[in-house]
C-alpha cells in the first residue's frame, strides 16, 4: 500500500512516484532476512526466485528509464542473455541488485522531476507486442511501473511464503 508522506509532494508526480517506491518496497520487504541461497531458491513450480525478480524490476526498471530518455541502455538485453535478467549470475548478490536498484531508483525520481510535463512522451521501439510508432507518456510510464512491480510483489509473496511460511500481509 503506497503510504501518505509529507516528504514527497502530493501533486501527481509525487503520487505516482509514491506508488511506484510502494511496490519496489513490497518486492525488497520479500527477501529480507534470507540467505543468498534462499532467495535464489525456487521453492514453486516457478522458475521464479525472489533474487532473481529483484534483478528483473531492477533493469526493467532501467529499460523504461533509458527509453523514456532516449539513451541506449547499457544493461540491454538480447536474445542470449535474457534469462540472466531472472537470477543471479557470478559475482552477482542480493545486496548489489539492491544497491543497483537504488540508484535506477533515485534517477528515475531525478528524471520524472527535471521532465516538463507528465504528458510529454517518447517513442516504444519496435516490438510485437508494441503497436507501429506508438509513443507513451511520462504518467504512462510511472503507471506501468506500478503494474510491473506489483505483479512481481505478489509473485514474490509466494515465493517467500513456499520457503518459510512469511506472509507479507500477516
Amino acid at each position: 500500500m503506497a503510504q501518505v508522506s509529507t516528504e514527497v509532494p502530493g501533486d501527481e508526480r509525487g503520487t505516482l512516484l509514491a506508488f511506484v517506491e510502494a511496490q519496489r518496497t513490497a518486492l525488497r520487504e520479500a527477501a529480507e532476512g534470507l540467505t543468498e541461497e534462499q532467495a535464489a531458491s525456487r521453492p514453486s513450480v516457478s522458475e521464479l526466485s525472489l533474487s532473481g525478480l529483484l534483478k528483473h524490476a531492477a533493469e526493467c526498471e532501467l529499460n523504461w528509464l533509458r527509453m523514456a530518455q532516449q539513451r541506449p541502455n547499457e544493461r540491454g538485453r538480447d536474445a542470449e542473455s535474457w534469462g540472466d535478467a531472472f537470477r543471479l549470475v557470478e559475482g552477482e548478490s542480493v545486496a548489489q541488485v539492491l544497491g543497483f536498484w537504488e540508484e535506477v531508483a533515485q534517477e528515475t525520481a531525478a528524471f520524472i522531476a527535471a521532465v516538463p510535463s507528465l504528458d510529454d512522451s517518447f517513442p516504444l521501439p519496435p516490438a510485437p507486442w508494441f503497436p507501429a510508432d506508438a509513443k507513451v507518456s511520462m504518467r504512462w510510464l510511472l503507471l506501468h511501473l506500478v503494474e510491473e512491480f506489483a505483479r512481481h510483489a505478489g509473485h514474490a509473496d509466494i515465493v517467500r511464503e513456499s520457503i518459510d511460511g512469511t506472509r507479507a500481509m500477516g
